[in-house]
């Protein structure tokens, strides 16, 4: 098993004062990594990761009880949308969805995805730990009249 260390550095002088700030994290017990760049076409919804219960449940899958750390780069100039699919139901199809728009050369970083994201369209209502949901999959649309490449990152 390995470690895996990522440290996100923001450097930034403001007013002659030093504002920025080093964070760094160790994910422990790490056996797998799941590492692509997808080239997401124009016009087309893009799936670049799936979440299940095992490996062998979808083509491609990742265990979503292993999943620990998930990170994806946009690598494009042109911003995106990005989408949470989550299973409400945790049986493993997508019955909601999450949009948060990835901008150029930006990046969305989640923990552990197993009970792990939820939505509340009534009442913006504030969902706590314990009712979190499973995310399914991650889709990119491709909404604007450019290709775009997405790195995603996985570590299980």
């Amino acid at each position: 098993m390995a470690t895996l260390t990522t440290t996100i550095t923001e450097e930034i002088t403001l007013n002659g004062s030093d504002r920025g700030s080093t964070n760094t994290l160790s994910v422990g017990s790490v056996t797998q990594i799941f590492n692509r760049i997808v080239a997401c076409p124009s016009g087309q919804d893009t799936t670049i990761a799936n979440f299940q219960a095992a490996v062998n449940t979808s083509d491609g899958a990742l265990k979503i009880a292993d999943a620990k750390y998930i990170r994806v780069s946009n690598l494009s100039s042109d911003d995106v949308a990005m989408s949470l699919q989550v299973s409400l139901a945790e049986n493993g199809t997508a019955d909601s969805s999450a949009s948060v728009l990835l901008g150029a050369g930006t990046s969305f970083i989640l923990g552990g995805v197993d009970a792990g994201i939820a939505v509340s369209d009534a009442n913006a209502d504030i969902i706590v730990a314990g009712s979190l949901k499973d995310l399914e999959s991650i889709i990119i649309d491709g909404h604007g009249s450019n290709a775009v490449n997405i790195e995603v990152f996985v570590a299980s």
